[in-house]
Formats: C-alpha cells, sequence, structure tokens
C-alpha cells in the first residue's frame, strides 16, 4: 500500500530544528532537534561530530531525536551506541523520537526503554520491529504512522501505552504482547489484519471509535480490565474466540461489517452491545457472562446465532432482519419492543453448551445462580408472527401491546405463573382460587384491587398498569395460540383468564353480560370446573329430593275407580276409569320409602326424563323445574371434562 508524503507544514516545531533544506517550498526544512553542542540533527552532522556524538552515549542514556530523519543504517548506530554489553540489546533511558522518520527497517527488537518512550506523530515507512521489546515508562505512539508491518509481538508495555489516532498501514502484530498498564488505541485505523491474539491488557483497553479494515483477531486474549470498543468499525472479520474479559466488554454503537464470531468466550463483568450493527452472519457464543448482556437497539442484518449463558440478556427495540436463533441458560431477558422481519427461535438449552472440540463450556462465574432456567420479562410491542419460544419462563413476562400473540409458537414447557395457592381469607368469608396459568399483569391487576389476597405478585417498575380491558385480549390471543399447536387443555387456561377479565371488565362489559358471566362462573367455571358444576349438581339434586318428600309425592298413591250403569233389561255395561286427584301428604313425611320414590324422580330428571310418579301439584312444578335445571348442570360437568381432555 502506498502512502503519498503530505505537504510540508510551515509551521516550525517546538523544539529548536536543524533547518537543513529549507527553501521556498519548505520554509522550515529539516525539523529534526538539534544534537546538544551543534546546530544540525543527528542525520545532517557531519561524519566526525556523529561519530564523537555516538561514542559518548553509553546503555540506558536518555536520547532526544525528535523530527530526525533516519535511515535505516543511522538507526542501527545510534542502537549500536545504546546496546548493553550484558545483554546485547538496546538499553534506552528517555527516548524522544517525536515526528521522527524511520525510512527502513526499525529494529528495536528486545530493546528496553527505561523511561518515556516518546513516538508521538512519527513515522515508520519500512517494517517498525519492536518485537520483545520492553517498555518500562510511558510508551507513546499517539498519530504515528506504520506504513509497513507494525511488529509487536511479546512486546512488554509496563506503563500506559498510547496508540491514538496511530495508523497501521499493513499488518498489526500484537501476538502475546502484555499491557500491565492502560493501553489506548483510540481512533486508531488498522489498514490490514490486526493480531492480538495471545496478547494481555492488565489495565483498561480503549480502542473507541477504531477502525479495522482487516481482520481482527484477538483469539485467546485476556482483558483484565474493562474494554472499551464503542463506535469502533470492524470492515474485516472479527475473532475473539477463547477471549477473557474480566471487567466489562463495551462494543457500543459498533459496526461489524463481516463475519463475528465470540466464541468460548468468558466475560466476568457487563457486555455492552447496545446500538451495535452487525450487518453479515454472527455467531457469538458460546458466552458467559457473569453479569448482564446489552443488545438493546442492536441491528443484526444478518443470520445470526446467539449462545449466552448470562444472569440477564437486554434486548430492547433490537432489530432482526435474518433468520436468528437464540439459545440460552441462566438468563432473565427483556424483548420489548424488539422487531423481528424473519424467525426467531428463543430457547432454553438444559445442559452446558459444547465446544467443537465436544468440551463443556466452564461456567464457573455463573455457580451462585439459582438455576439454569431462562425467564422472559417483556414481550411489550413485538410482532409474535416470527416468533418461537421454546422451555422458557414467562410467569414474569409482560404481554399486553405484543402483536400477533395468537400466532406466537411455544414449544417444550413453557410455564406461567399461576393463581395464589391453599386457602386465604377475605374479611370474613375463605377464599380458594382453583389452579390455573395466568398472567403477570393479572397478578399486577389484582394486587391493586381492594381486598387482595396474599400470592399476587405486585408490579415492578416500569411495569405499567394494565386493566381487565386490556388483559382480555392477550388472554384470547394466547388461547388461540394453544388452540392452534392442538392444545386444548392448554387452551382451556387462557378462555378461563379471559372470561375472567370480561367479568370484571367495568368499562367494555355491559352489566347484564358481566352478570351472565358471573352466574357462568359460579356454576361451572366458565364450562371448565366439573367439580364445581358436579356440586351444584348434587346440590340440585339434594334439594328436590327433600322438596319432594315434603311436598312432592302425595299422602297415598291415587287408585283408580270404573264406575259404570247397566241398561234396564240388559244389554251392553259402559264403564268409566278414573284416579282420585292426589292429596297433600300429612303426618310422617320423611320415611325411607319416600325417599326412594322422591330420589327416583330426581335420578330421571337429571337425564331430562319423566317417572311416571304421582305427583301434588307442587311436586309436577318441583319436577319440571328439576329438569330443566339438572340436566344443565350435568351438561356443564361434561363440557369441563371435554375440555380438559379434548386433543
Amino acid at each position: 500500500m502506498t502512502h503519498p508524503n503530505p505537504a510540508p507544514s510551515a509551521t516550525p516545531p517546538d523544539w529548536p530544528h536543524c533547518g537543513r533544506g529549507a527553501g521556498p517550498e519548505d520554509p522550515v526544512g529539516c525539523r529534526g532537534i538539534r544534537v546538544p553542542g551543534h546546530t544540525a540533527c543527528f542525520a545532517h552532522l557531519a561524519d566526525a561530530d556523529r561519530g564523537a556524538y555516538l561514542a559518548g552515549l553509553t546503555p540506558g542514556t536518555d536520547v532526544d531525536h525528535r523530527g530526525t530523519p533516519f535511515t535505516e543504517p543511522l538507526l542501527d548506530s545510534l542502537l549500536d551506541a545504546l546496546r548493553d554489553p550484558v545483554t546485547g540489546h538496546p538499553r534506552l533511558g528517555v527516548a524522544r523520537f517525536d515526528a521522527a522518520t524511520f525510512q527502513g527497517v526499525a529494529r528495536f527488537e528486545s530493546a528496553t526503554f527505561q523511561g518515556v518512550a516518546g513516538f508521538e506523530e512519527a513515522t515508520f515507512q519500512g517494517v517498525a520491529g519492536f518485537v520483545s521489546a520492553a517498555f518500562q515508562g510511558v510508551a507513546g505512539f499517539e498519530e504515528a504512522t506504520f506504513q509497513s508491518d507494525a511488529r509487536f509481538e511479546a512486546t512488554t508495555f509496563q506503563n500506559e501505552a498510547w496508540f491514538k489516532s496511530a495508523t497501521f498501514g499493513h499488518v498489526a502484530w500484537f501476538e502475546t504482547a502484555t499491557f500491565q498498564g492502560p493501553a489506548r488505541f483510540s481512533a486508531a485505523t488498522f489498514q490490514g489484519d490486526s493480531w492480538f491474539e495471545a496478547a494481555t491488557f492488565g489495565h483498561v483497553a480503549r480502542f473507541g471509535s477504531a477502525t479495522f479494515q482487516g481482520v481482527a483477531r484477538f483469539r485467546a486474549t485476556i482483558f483484565r480490565g474493562d474494554a472499551w470498543f464503542e463506535g469502533v468499525i470492524f470492515s474485516g472479520g472479527v475473532l475473539f474466540e477463547s477471549a477473557t474479559f474480566q471487567g466489562d466488554a463495551r462494543f457500543e454503537a459498533a459496526t461489524f461489517q463481516r463475519d463475528t464470531r465470540f466464541e468460548s468466550v468468558m466475560i466476568k463483568g457487563d457486555a455492552w452491545f447496545k446500538q451495535a450493527t452487525f450487518q453479515q452472519s454472527v455467531s457469538l457464543g458460546p458466552l458467559v457472562c457473569a453479569g448482564r448482556v446489552k443488545l438493546s437497539g442492536a441491528v443484526f442484518s444478518g443470520p445470526v446465532t446467539l449462545s449466552f449463558a448470562a444472569r440477564r440478556v437486554e434486548c430492547r427495540r433490537t432489530r432482526w432482519s435474518s433468520t436468528a436463533e437464540v439459545r440460552l441458560r441462566y438468563a432473565t431477558v427483556d424483548f420489548a419492543h424488539a422487531v423481528f422481519e424473519y424467525p426467531l427461535t428463543i430457547a432454553a438449552e438444559a445442559d452446558p453448551f459444547v465446544l467443537p472440540d465436544g468440551q463443556p463450556v466452564a461456567e464457573q462465574a455463573l455457580a451462585h445462580a439459582p438455576d439454569t432456567a431462562v425467564r422472559i420479562t417483556s414481550l411489550r410491542g413485538v410482532d409474535a408472527a416470527h416468533l418461537v419460544l421454546a422451555d422458557v419462563d414467562l410467569s414474569e413476562c409482560l404481554l399486553t401491546g405484543t402483536v400477533h400473540l395468537d400466532q406466537l409458537r411455544l414449544e417444550g414447557t413453557c410455564s406461567f405463573n399461576s393463581v395464589p395457592s391453599r386457602t386465604h381469607w377475605r374479611r370474613w368469608r375463605p377464599v380458594r382460587f382453583t389452579q390455573r396459568r395466568t398472567l403477570a399483569e393479572e397478578h399486577h391487576w389484582r394486587t391493586r384491587q381492594p381486598g387482595s389476597v396474599r400470592g399476587w405478585n405486585p408490579a415492578v417498575l416500569g411495569a405499567g398498569h394494565a386493566g381487565p380491558a386490556q388483559l382480555a385480549p392477550v388472554y384470547r390471543a394466547l388461547r388461540k395460540a394453544f388452540e392452534d399447536g392442538k392444545d386444548e387443555p392448554g387452551a382451556a387456561d387462557f378462555y378461563y383468564g379471559e372470561m375472567e377479565m370480561r367479568r370484571h371488565d367495568h368499562s367494555g362489559t355491559t352489566p347484564a353480560e358481566r352478570g351472565l358471566l358471573h352466574g357462568y362462573w359460579l356454576l361451572s367455571g366458565y364450562g371448565l370446573r366439573a367439580s364445581r358444576a358436579l356440586g351444584w349438581l348434587a346440590a340440585a339434586m339434594i334439594v328436590t329430593v327433600v322438596l319432594l318428600m315434603g311436598f312432592g309425592l302425595p299422602q297415598n298413591s291415587p287408585k283408580q275407580e270404573a264406575t259404570g250403569t247397566v241398561p234396564p233389561g240388559g244389554g251392553k255395561v259402559t264403564f268409566e276409569i278414573d284416579k282420585a286427584d292426589p292429596q297433600n301428604p300429612t303426618g310422617s313425611r320423611f320415611t325411607g320409602k319416600r325417599f326412594e320414590k322422591a330420589l327416583n324422580v330426581t335420578l330421571n330428571s337429571v337425564v331430562f326424563r319423566s317417572s311416571g310418579q304421582d305427583l301434588t301439584t307442587a311436586g309436577t312444578y318441583i319436577e319440571m323445574t328439576s329438569r330443566v335445571t339438572e340436566p344443565v348442570l350435568l351438561g356443564l360437568a361434561v363440557l369441563a371434562v371435554r375440555n380438559r381432555v379434548k386433543r
């Protein structure tokens, strides 16, 4: 890659400079700092003066050659004069090479910089060789330009390392480098591949607003402090396999233009991907995060595979423009107002994630988590037409405002909240709820009602205040989703919830309809509680038996009487057969014989049959009433059983 030489600046440097070659086109001339005792820089000294200067240098001497143009032999001669006879490597004290130009290979391999090493605005036209170098003081490479390879393999930075706004024109090699102090690569430009594999950042690492035009390789890299990659543009591939972040990993507003891989990554702090953009395929994980994974506002334009074991995953207002699979462990997930343009699956993993070599991912960072369950806290504002949930906990999920909830697919075991267990007392009367699946918003609503019993969960901050009018359509949509999934018994709970919300809705349900629903609930639990309907049936039968024994059965069964007249002189005799009206009972009415008759009448009424038993006028009306009410109650009980076993 060619790098055009910039036009010389007309502004002289801050130090006394050489000025060699000044002219109309370049009034400043050579910008190299003058060698002490001379009027020329190191590059323009006479040979005898340069030799005398080099002879006066010893290992560990401070050198100041700001702005000096170095040829390869010239730099070698300087480093040879500073070479430690014991180690055979150059040893410098304070080294000032700001704005210097290195025309050939800059051989600083294994050099030791005991003081500040200043290379700000320096230009390396050839290979910059700092392999195994040791910077004991601050290393400053701000706005430096590396036109060829920059080789910092196995380099040790014991203090701050500044590469802010540096330009790496070719490959940047930082493999196995050690940054013991803060490492600052903010706004740096990596035009070739960058290799940070097995590097160790002992303090904060800042790459904010940097640009990686080649492949960025951070395989097995260790970040002991926070790692800042906010606003970074990754134009090439991104590889963070087996990287370890002992602090936060911050990638807010970063842009990933090519394939992205975060395989077997360990993050002990939080992982920040807010407002990040992933333009092609993404594979984040298996990734273990002891804190939160924040993806809110991120945009995924290509296929996505996310495998997270994390305490919390925030995906609010994310946009998914291709197919995606999110597999989780331990996590509490928030997908409020996310946009799914293609099918997206959120599934809980029962077993630890497995690496390509067959080994399970270590999850010691989550050892104190209560369980591995995946809990979704919100799907508000989501279009669920493309959403598939598998084996997740929806007991705390906010669903009001979810679009196309009836098209939601629930696979495996997806659990919802339940009603309070056991019998509770509301003032002076007992209250017991039949077990069913409920929504978190119903819990929140019931806790706000006067006389609320224990067991309903209050709303968390920001959950809003949904009422029966908002909850009834949610229950209806979930009922349809279960019915479309051929799970009729599962749909029954959501039908019950829908009816409950309609019964309590004072804005959208008329008083007459609420009264009808109240009766339906009281008699049979909306046709879903067989025990309630059978209880009312048994009570109705007992009342019918008692009324028949007391008022409906006559004192004695009337006997038929035949009367006729014999014509005078003989002939045909005509008889009239009649029965006396039943007489109201007197005396002892509750006898075994009368109970048997009353029970026979009642049992026939249940199946809508007439017993043929003689009854008093009151008994006739009692039987008519029982033949209407008791078959209805029996039908409700049968309907409830059917709704629970139908497939």
